[in-house]
């Protein structure tokens, strides 16, 4: 089995295995996880607590360190609920019959349990760069994990976290001079600028009593090593150097830092083997330390065995001027492509033009350079962070059905399959999770939850509530990626072929684009049709005519003239 051989051997014993076949390719052709490339990659989003408890004996987490204990409260949508693990492992079936061929943890190290009486569930408040969060199981479970993954033939993608630590360094002039007191969204400690740092107006740093050395590696106990400049706004420089939020803002200018970021995180590669890193808050982080970062923790990862590790960065951002500056300036070979869910939100879900996705689309050469590209983005539609799609459709002020929210969620999700890019499935969407918004509202059970503000959730798909087990494999909604995902295998030209628009409609209507490999006779048509009535478009005259990849019963071509039902998507092959 792929996960029980060893790396360096098995990417030797598997070179060559991709097919040389342009044609059609199904999910028996693919190579080895190790050899595959990321562009053939369907991603799987998951928060391992909110998923599915497969030991209940680590609920509270750590048995024997306080500071990473309790804030078990399954009934708080704040508070951890149990989720483990072990019991994403009990899943890997659901998750691989979906189509799923990579998924991406949220953070998993050990954390700060609780911060100003918010647990740290989600994973972003890092102590210990060293071990898994006890909640969520031990370094043991970590490792069976990523072999059984790998067995299945599916990679593993860590989220990690370089901005900052969790809450531990305080300042007295806010957080009182023992330093029991919490920066929140509410009450923020104002930002001290570089120019105040600079004559000497500085925030005087206190370590609450017992917390001196809880943060390992043991150099991260050092306040030298962080800004301490006060709270974030998000803007100007202090998006930089304020901390997120309370949380201890790391000073990555510091050659030592940029040193011991780099060797926490190959050290985590050369004990767990991930396919992968998607790296958390990287526009808060300068340039500089990803230009330092990012080549030798990939380098690292290919002498050891994993040719094609792949980092792509989180920069919260819809502008491809700022997004493409992180994969060609700062080295990082992706990014979560926010521009694509920005566009995807006005024009399915806003109801406005696909003109919209043109302009995105358009943009795509900002991203080229000599290890990225446009088709190496990672597309999604919801996180979370910004709320789910399900939450978005429902509230707008079109009033629309229940049936045509689905219809809505199935036309933005093939957006993400079948454009350029490589898709990434937020979990639970394939349930028709909705929620209340973005944040720990956006964060729901897939197993039994005790939530009421999810459990009085309307989901789209189904009568059922995230009250019940949610791991059904018959919903619509899970059927459609399902069957995306094996369209999606089973063409190269998906996957690889160039995204060139050939039409757009000014406002609810047709938007075409073709996607082409060169030299060979892969070339697609893609038309999606964003309005809820009939659309007419021409196609481009190329070859012998068209063949239909995957279309529906409102799909019908005469000629080169197709006709697309309202809120559908149908894709052609040149003969």
């Amino acid at each position: 089995m792929f996960g029980k051989l060893k790396y360096a051997l098995l990417a030797l014993a598997l070179t060559g295995c991709v097919s040389q076949d342009h044609q059609a390719k199904t999910q028996t052709d693919e190579p080895s996880y190790l050899e595959r490339n990321v562009q053939d990659d369907v991603f799987y989003f998951v928060l391992p607590d909110r998923f599915n408890n497969g030991d209940t004996s680590n609920d509270q987490g750590s048995k024997t360190l306080a500071i990473s204990q309790g804030g078990f409260k399954p009934e708080f949508k704040g508070g951890y609920h149990g989720g483990d693990i072990r019991g994403l492992q009990q899943k890997l079936d659901y998750i691989q019959d979906m189509g799923v061929t990579a998924i991406w943890l949220t953070p998993i190290l050990r954390n700060q349990a609780v911060q100003s009486g918010v647990s740290g569930y989600h994973g972003y408040w890092v102590l210990d760069f060293t071990q898994i969060d006890p909640h969520l199981g031990s370094n043991a479970d970590l490792k069976a994990f990523i072999d059984a993954v790998h067995d299945k033939n599916i990679k593993v993608f860590f989220d990690i976290i370089t901005n900052h630590t969790a809450d531990v360094i305080k300042f007295t002039e806010c957080h009182g001079e023992d330093g029991t007191g919490w920066s929140t969204r509410e009450s923020r400690c104002p930002y001290k600028t570089l120019a105040q740092k600079a004559t000497g107006d500085e925030y005087t740093t206190v370590i609450p009593k017992g917390s001196e050395f809880v943060k390992s590696p043991a150099w991260l106990n050092d306040p030298k090593f962080y800004h301490n400049q006060g709270d974030s706004t998000f803007e100007g420089e202090n998006s930089i150097y304020g901390d997120f939020f309370g949380l201890d803002d790391i000073d990555t200018d510091n050659p030592l830092v940029v040193r011991g970021m780099i060797e926490i995180f190959t050290n985590l590669v050369t004990e767990f083997k991930p396919d992968g890193f998607r790296v958390d808050t990287v526009k808060h982080v300068n340039m500089e330390f990803w230009q330092q970062f990012s080549p030798p923790v990939i380098e690292h990862a290919k002498k050891i065995g994993i040719p094609n590790f792949f980092m792509f960065g989180e920069v919260y951002s819809g502008d491809s001027d700022v997004l493409s500056s992180f994969t060609t300036t700062g080295k990082l070979p992706s990014v979560l492509d926010f521009g694509f869910q920005g566009a995807v939100y006005r024009s399915i879900v806003a109801n406005k033009g696909a003109h919209h996705l043109k302009a995105l689309f358009d943009n795509d050469k900002k991203y080229n350079d000599h290890d990225s590209n446009a088709n190496q983005l990672l597309n999604f539609v919801g996180n979370h962070d910004m709320g789910r799609l399900g939450y978005h459709l429902d509230n707008n002020e079109f009033g629309w059905s229940e049936a045509q929210k689905l219809k809505r969620s199935k036309l933005a999700h093939a957006l993400m399959f079948f454009a350029r890019g490589i898709p990434v499935i937020y979990y639970g969407d394939e349930q028709g999770f909705t929620g209340d918004g973005g944040d720990h509202a956006a964060r729901q059970d897939m197993m039994p939850s005790k939530v009421a503000s999810f459990n009085d959730d309307t989901l789209l798909g189904t009568t059922k509530t995230t009250a019940d087990d949610n791991f059904d494999k018959t919903h619509p909604l899970y059927q459609s990626f399902k069957e995306y995902a094996a369209v999606y295998q089973k063409y190269q030209g998906l996957r690889h072929g160039e995204h060139e628009t050939f039409f757009a409609d000014d406002k609810p209507g047709i938007y075409g684009f073709t996607r082409k490999v060169a030299g060979t006779n892969e070339n697609y048509a893609v038309v999606f049709n964003t309005s809820m009535d009939s659309k007419t478009v021409e196609l481009p005259s190329v070859g012998n005519g068209y063949v239909a990849v995957y279309s529906n019963a409102g799909a019908k071509l005469d000629g080169f003239n197709l006709t697309v039902g309202g809120l559908d998507f149908a894709i052609f092959r040149v003969k």
